[in-house]
C-alpha cells in the first residue's frame, strides 16, 4: 500500500524546501525518493527493496531489513502492505531526516525501518523497530541486506575488508583481506576499501546496548564483494560464545542502528565511525594528561612485594621523573597488577601514601567477572549467602569457562557486593588508577541472569559496567582483555592482548594500530600494554618503545626494585629518557600509512595542529629495508621543503618530494617533519 495523503506531502515539501533547499521527496507510481543533499534514498514497490545513492553513486541496491523469530527468517518481503513517509529530525548528529518504510499485513509484526539522513555527511544511519500487540522474542534483526552489492569501489586487485575482533583475548588479530574469500565476518564494523585510491565503505553498529553486531560479506564477482549484512544476534567463538545470542522480547524491539558510509579515505571513514559512536555514548571524561607510568605485571609479576613496589617508586623518582620521564602533568603513574593481594591494608596504603610523596599516581588491579578457583562449592565471602555455584554464568547447563576462569553474572548482587567492598577498600587506602582486567567473561551469553530483565550478554555486561562506573567513575579506569563496545566505561583499553619486549610483540601490537587506532576516539586513550626492555636488542627497544609512544598511555613494566637488573636499568635510561620522543606521547594514536598488510602496517603518521607531522617506519625482518616515501603519501605538501629529524639518531636533513629510509633489522626510525625551520 502507498501512501495516499499526497496533500499533506506536498506541504511538508514546502516547509522542508525553505529550511533545507536540497530536500525533494518525490511520489510516482513505483517509488518515493528523498533528495537531500549528497543523498537519495529510493523505495521501489516492485521489488520492496532500498536504493540508496551518494553524490549520484549507487552504494545500494535493493536494501531490506530482516529478523527471525525462532527459526523462522522474515523479511520485509514477506508483508503485504508498505507504507513511506517522511520526518524532520534535529538530533545529536545535526538537522536531517527520517524516511520511514513501514512494513504490515500477514499476521506479522509491523516492521518500521528508518534512515537518518543528515544531507551533509558521508554517511546515513538506519534501524528497524518490530511493533505488535502482543510478545515478540527475536536473536537477530539485521537492518542491512544487500543480496548483491553494486561495485561501490573500483574494480582492483588493491580492495580489502577489514576484519575486526570483538575484542582482544586470546592474541587475536584484526585482518585487512584480499577479496577473495567466500565469505568472511566482521565484529560491529568493517570497511571495504581500495589500498591505492584510498576510496571506502564503512559499515558497522553504532549502538552497543542490547546487541553484538556482525558484518558478513560475501564473495563477488572480480574484485569487488557481494552480499553485505549488518546484524545485531551474533555469538560465536570469536565473541567466546557456546550458545546462541539472547532474544529480545516484548511488544516492541529494536535492532541495533546502524552506519553505512561512503569515504575517499577509508582512514577518515574508520574515524567517522568512531566519532558516531562517540556522540552516541560520549567518551568518558578525563581532563588531565595522558598516563606514563609503570605497571607491576611486565616482569615481576607474581614476584611483585611491598618493599619491592616501594623500590620500584623511588626508582622512578629518583631516576625518570628528573629525565623527561612523566606526563604534562608532571605525574607517573605506579600499578600494582594480580599478586597484591599479598599486601596488608596498611601497606597498600603506605605505598599509596610513598607515590604520592614521589609525585606519582598508584594503581591497582581487579578482574570483576571471573572466579579463578572454579570451586562452585565456596562460599562467597563478601555475600555469604551464596556459594560461587549460584553466581556463574551458564551455558547449556555448564559454568563457562575462559582463560582459566569461570565467568560470573554481573547482574547477581554477590557481583556487585564484591564491587562495593573493592572500591572501598581502594578508596580507603587512596588509588585513583584501577586496571580491570578479563571484561569479555561479563558479556557472554548465558542461560539466564539473576535479572529478569537482561535479556542478552550485553545487556548484561552494560548492567555491570554500570555498576563498574557507580563504584569506581572517580577513578582512572584502565579495561585490559575486554570488548571493544561498548567503549563509555573506560578512559582507556588496551588495543591488543598481552605484549612484552620482542620485535613479535612490537608487531602484534602495532597490527591492532594498523585497523584500530581509530578507537581513541571512543575512548580517550589506546593502551600499547606494558613496555618490557629486558632480553631485547636495541634495535627491539627502541621498536618496542616507539610503538607505546604512537599508541597511547606509555606504562613500563621492567623490573626497577633493587635487586632489579642492573642492565635494565641502564636500558631505561637510554630509551625511556629521550625528551623528543617522550614528547610525542600525547595519547594521540597514530594512523596506518598503507591498509593491505595482513599481519601489521609497518609505516604510521600523525599529523598535528602545529603543523608539524610525526612518521615512524617499523622494520620487523631480520634484513635491513629499504623503502622511500612520497611526502604526499602522508598529507604532505611535495612541492614543499622540510626539515627532518630522525628522533632516536638525531640525524637531520632537509627533504622536498620524497625521501629515502634505511631501517636496519629488527628496528625503527622515527621522525620529526617540520616545514617551520624550527627542528
Amino acid at each position: 500500500m502507498k501512501m495516499q495523503n499526497l496533500g499533506f506531502r506536498t506541504l511538508s515539501l514546502i516547509a522542508y524546501s525553505w529550511i533545507f533547499p536540497t530536500f525533494v521527496l518525490l511520489g510516482c507510481t513505483d517509488n518515493d525518493s528523498l533528495v537531500a543533499g549528497k543523498w537519495v534514498i529510493d523505495y521501489d514497490a516492485q521489488t520492496n527493496g532500498i536504493n540508496i545513492k551518494k553524490d549520484s553513486k549507487l552504494i545500494c541496491h535493493d536494501l531490506y531489513a530482516s529478523y527471525k523469530v525462532g527459526d523462522n527468517f522474515i523479511s520485509a518481503n514477506d508483508y503485504s502492505k508498505h507504507h513511506v513517509s517522511v520526518e524532520r529530525i534535529n538530533d545529536v548528529f545535526g538537522e536531517g531526516f527520517r524516511y520511514i518504510v513501514k512494513h504490515t499485513g500477514n499476521n506479522l509484526p509491523a516492521l518500521v525501518h528508518s534512515f537518518y539522513v543528515y544531507p551533509e555527511k558521508d554517511y546515513f544511519l538506519t534501524d528497524f523497530m518490530l511493533e505488535g500487540n502482543s510478545e515478540t522474542a527475536s536473536n537477530y534483526m539485521a537492518p542491512i541486506n544487500v543480496d548483491q552489492m553494486p561495485e561501490i569501489i573500483k574494480n582492483s586487485k588493491a580492495n580489502r575488508a577489514l576484519f575486526v575482533p570483538f575484542d582482544n583475548d586470546c592474541w587475536i588479530r584484526y585482518r585487512s583481506c584480499p577479496l577473495t574469500f567466500s565469505e568472511m565476518t566482521s565484529y560491529e564494523v568493517t570497511t571495504v576499501f581500495n589500498n591505492e585510491n584510498r576510496d571506502a565503505l564503512v559499515v558497522g553498529s553504532v549502538e552497543h546496548d542490547a546487541w553484538k553486531t556482525g558484518v558478513t560479506i560475501g564473495k563477488g564477482s572480480g574484485c569487488n564483494v557481494g552480499s553485505l549484512i549488518c546484524f545485531g544476534g551474533i555469538a560465536d567463538q570469536t565473541t567466546r560464545d557456546s550458545k546462541s545470542h539472547g532474544a529480545l522480547r516484548g511488544k516492541k524491539i529494536k535492532s541495533p542502528k546502524c552506519l553505512m558510509g561512503l569515504f575517499d579515505d577509508w582512514r577518515d571513514g574508520m574515524e567517522e565511525y568512531a566519532q558516531v559512536n562517540a556522540t552516541v555514548t560520549p567518551p568518558k571524561a578525563w581532563e588531565k594528561a595522558v598516563p606514563f607510568g609503570w605497571n607491576s605485571w611486565g616482569t615481576l609479576q607474581f614476584n611483585l612485594t611491598y618493599f619491592k613496589a616501594l623500590e620500584v617508586s623511588n626508582y622512578f623518582k629518583q631516576n625518570l621523573q628528573c629525565n623527561h620521564f612523566a606526563n604534562e602533568d608532571n605525574l607517573v603513574y605506579i600499578g600494582l597488577d594480580s599478586g597484591w593481594n599479598s599486601f596488608s591494608e596498611k601497606e597498600l596504603k603506605d605505598f599509596v601514601d610513598n607515590c604520592k610523596a614521589n609525585g606519582q599516581v598508584a594503581g591497582i588491579y581487579w578482574t570483576p567477572f571471573t572466579d579463578w578457583g572454579k570451586n562452585p562449592d565456596v562460599i562467597v565471602k563478601d555475600f555469604p549467602s551464596c556459594t560461587y555455584q549460584d553466581i556463574y554464568l551458564y551455558a547449556n547447563g555448564k559454568p563457562q569457562e575462559l582463560d582459566g576462569a569461570y565467568a560470573l553474572d554481573p547482574t547477581h548482587p554477590a557481583v556487585e557486593a564484591m564491587m562495593k567492598n573493592a572500591s572501598e577498600l581502594f578508596h580507603r587506602t587512596g588509588f585513583e588508577y584501577v586496571k580491570l582486567d578479563f571484561m569479555t567473561h561479563g558479556a557472554m551469553e548465558a542461560d539466564k541472569w539473576y535479572n529478569p530483565e537482561i535479556q542478552t550478554g550485553i545487556q548484561a555486561y552494560n548492567y555491570g559496567m554500570k555498576l563498574i562506573d557507580d563504584y569506581f567513575g572517580d577513578m582512572y579506569i584502565n579495561l585490559s582483555i575486554s570488548p571493544i563496545f561498548p567503549a563509555h566505561y573506560a578512559q582507556s583499553r588496551r588495543i591488543a592482548c598481552d605484549a612484552w619486549n620482542k620485535i613479535k610483540d612490537t608487531e602484534y601490537t602495532l597490527n591492532a594500530l594498523s585497523y584500530g587506532w581509530w578507537l581513541d576516539r571512543v575512548y580517550q586513550f589506546n593502551d600499547p600494554d606494558h613496555i618490557v626492555l629486558r632480553e631485547a636488542t636495541e634495535g627491539e627497544n627502541r621498536a618496542r618503545v616507539t610503538s607505546g609512544v604512537i599508541t597511547g598511555i606509555f606504562i613500563t613494566g621492567d623490573d626497577f626494585s633493587n635487586g632489579g637488573q642492573k642492565i635494565v636499568k641502564e636500558k631505561a635510561m637510554n630509551y625511556l629518557t629521550n625528551a623528543e620522543i617522550n614528547a610525542v606521547a600525547n595519547g594521540k594514536s597514530f594512523r596506518p600509512v598503507y591498509g593491505n598488510s595482513e599481519n601489521a602496517e609497518n609505516q604510521f603518521v600523525r599529523l598535528d595542529e602545529d603543523g608539524n607531522a610525526y612518521y615512524a617506519v617499523f622494520n620487523y625482518s631480520d634484513q635491513i629495508l629499504k623503502t622511500k616515501l612520497p611526502l604526499e603519501q602522508i598529507g604532505l605538501d611535495s612541492t614543499v621543503e622540510y626539515n627532518l629529524k630522525e628522533l632516536w639518531s638525531g640525524k637531520e636533513s632537509v627533504v622536498k618530494t620524497e625521501f629515502d629510509i634505511t631501517v636496519p633489522p629488527l628496528d625503527v626510525a622515527f621522525f620529526k617533519i617540520d616545514k617551520n625551520n624550527k627542528i
